[in-house]
């Protein structure tokens, strides 16, 4: 685990008050075992009979507390993100920690979709706090997309989107998706059909039309992201929706639209007309 003194420095006592020496932290915790930030060693003991509390102290219940009582928005990012470490980090002040995320990816779904090693370039995250992240990131996907599974997803059409932007806005590489639809316009697969490059994936219409054909789907959406934010259709992908609607109408297919997500928002070609 990278160690971070968060704050906290380092006393070196006189001659005649040698503290004994503390075991030094191991640099790895094992997934198994709960993490906890570094602990500083012991200053010089005080003339005062009674040292002041740490501002943390009693913290987490008082947050505990406050999210009890209003929810989510009675919290900022970071105070939910501090509150949620507070399950991979038993120990300590995660504050610091959570900020440190925060300004590292952006913003709280930055943070959780970045890569597990990136997470613990940031000093303080370990392996299980970003092991933890990430399976913050799987529920996140999950419950989004049981929103879309359970309803019409042309009469959800907001929850659809809230689907495909949890699991792709965020990602560093193109990937495809198609959302596979029976006759009652009900989900009967979701499968990322390629991934690709930063700015490219490539994507073929007869293998599109064949997955399709082997579902027994009566319509598709397609979705795929751009990495680079900007969720403009490009040429390239305005020439590919066209081949892939071509080739599905004869077979009694609808492409219901092809959605493009990117950080800043989304596009969908329905909505510009292109379909």
């Amino acid at each position: 685990m990278k160690q971070t003194s968060f704050g906290f420095h380092e006393v070196t006592p006189s001659p005649q008050e040698q503290a004994p020496a503390v075991p030094a932290l191991q640099s790895h915790v094992p997934l198994g075992e709960p993490e906890t930030l570094p602990v500083p060693p012991p200053a010089k003991q005080s003339k005062s009979p009674k040292p002041a509390a740490k501002h943390y102290h009693g913290h987490r219940a008082r947050l505990r507390e406050r999210f009890e009582e209003t929810g989510l928005d009675g919290l900022q990012s970071y105070e939910l993100l501090e509150m949620l470490l507070f399950s991979s980090i038993k120990q300590g002040d995660t504050k610091p920690l959570a900020k440190a995320l925060l300004a590292q990816f952006g913003s709280f779904a930055q943070v959780l979709a970045a890569p597990k090693q990136r997470l613990e370039e940031v000093p303080g995250c370990g392996p299980r706090t970003a092991s933890f992240l990430k399976e913050m990131q799987a529920a996140s996907i999950l419950y989004a997309k049981a929103q879309v599974v359970e309803r019409d997803p042309l009469s959800s059409w907001s929850k659809v989107l809230e689907y495909v932007r949890a699991a792709m806005a965020h990602n560093d590489k193109e990937e495809f998706r198609i959302l596979f639809l029976d006759k009652k316009n009900r989900l009967i697969a979701d499968e990322v059909q390629q991934t690709g490059t930063v700015d490219h994936t490539p994507v073929y219409p007869r293998e599109v039309t064949k997955r399709a054909l082997e579902l027994s789907a009566c319509a598709i959406i397609l979705v795929h992201n751009h990495p680079s934010g900007d969720p403009t259709p490009s040429r390239q992908d305005i020439e590919m929706t066209t081949k892939i609607s071509n080739t599905l109408e004869p077979l009694g297919i609808v492409l219901h639209d092809h959605i493009i997500i990117a950080g800043s928002g989304h596009v969908s070609f329905r909505g510009l007309q292109l379909i």
